[in-house]
């Protein structure tokens, strides 16, 4: 089954409502990155790229207008359009010239969820500055903790990714950036990003930064690795207040599961629409019907159907019941 260029609407915990859209063609592969985090709700990378440029099949800027034209239409009450999914989204060299044609199209503000690997290059950084809002993944000030959790591509450092978002939080008036801060604990008993050091490190990091916004959040979606798990949500209350106290508690937000938010979507192509949500992110059934507004009696026979012809498939988890794309 081909995945399209734009899928959803998905419910985002911190974006609330969003209309995805991914840069890179996904055949031959569920995932094109040049991280194999071990908390990715998508798996492990079977090959990571090294850079932009080893990039095949990359999406123009054409197909994402074309694409968003079509399928924006049939959408309303939405909080953003992501530019997120099966890929690192910098490695389209042409991302910028992406976000400017859906801007052209759609009021609606346009993020970027990336995770920072590629920050340092000056091209990504001037593509990143196009969205309203870039949200960038910074799991530790350490080196050695920063390999362990997003075990990057050959060539890839903390250093420069830590100076580049210095310089992508200069990006101007009317541009945000917002640190997503991912904390996380382990069955082996071996720390990794929660404890105080790890969070002592990220404050002095952080401070040299100089986001607009910090997210606390740990794990809710299946990772790659079954010995990763999420922290208590005690503890990181206790990290967020301390972040609270060092950078003002208007920059600093501690994301938790909340409340849904609803809206019209007319399907047009129903099979097609929850494998394309289910590729990017693994869904739980409530999750799937209220991100897609399909309703439970209509997506009962399409999971039904999808499972049946070995397109998607079933796994239990600590935190529920989830659906995702083989």
């Amino acid at each position: 089954m081909n995945s399209r260029i734009v899928y959803g609407p998905l419910l985002s915990r911190r974006l609330g409502r969003s209309l995805g859209v991914d840069v890179i063609k996904n055949a031959g592969s569920k995932k094109n990155c040049n991280y194999d985090c071990i908390y990715c709700q998508l798996g492990h990378v079977e090959s990571k790229l090294k850079s932009p440029e080893d990039v095949k099949e990359a999406v123009t800027p054409e197909e994402v207008s074309e694409s968003f034209q079509k399928f924006n239409k049939d959408i309303e009450n939405l909080d953003y359009t992501t530019f997120s999914g099966t890929c690192e989204p910098s490695l389209n060299l042409s991302l910028g010239e992406m976000v400017q044609g859906i801007k052209k199209i759609s009021r609606v503000p346009v993020c970027v969820i990336t995770n920072s690997s590629l920050v340092g290059r000056e091209d990504v950084r001037k593509n990143l500055a196009q969205a309203d809002l870039v949200v960038a993944t910074l799991v530790s000030g350490n080196e050695n903790t920063w390999r362990r959790i997003h075990r990057p591509a050959p060539g890839i450092a903390l250093q420069e990714i830590i100076e580049g978002l210095r310089e992508l939080a200069k990006a101007g008036a009317g541009k945000k950036l917002a640190l997503e801060v991912m904390f996380l604990e382990s069955e082996t008993g071996k720390p990794l990003n929660s404890t105080d050091e790890e969070v002592e490190k990220l404050v002095q990091t952080i401070r040299y930064i100089c986001p607009d916004e910090i997210e606390v959040l740990t794990v809710s979606r299946p990772p790659a690795e079954k010995w990763v798990k999420p922290v208590s949500e005690e503890r990181l209350r206790e990290i967020a207040k301390r972040f609270v106290s060092e950078f003002g508690d208007e920059k600093v937000r501690l994301v938790l599961k909340g409340k849904n938010k609803r809206g019209k979507v007319l399907h047009r192509d129903p099979e097609e629409e929850v494998y394309a949500l289910l590729l990017r992110r693994p869904c739980t059934f409530e999750q799937t019907w209220q991100g897609l507004s399909m309703g439970p009696g209509r997506l009962s026979p399409v999971l039904e159907k999808l499972l049946g012809e070995g397109k998607i498939e079933k796994i239990d988890t600590e935190t529920g019941e989830y659906y995702r794309a083989k």
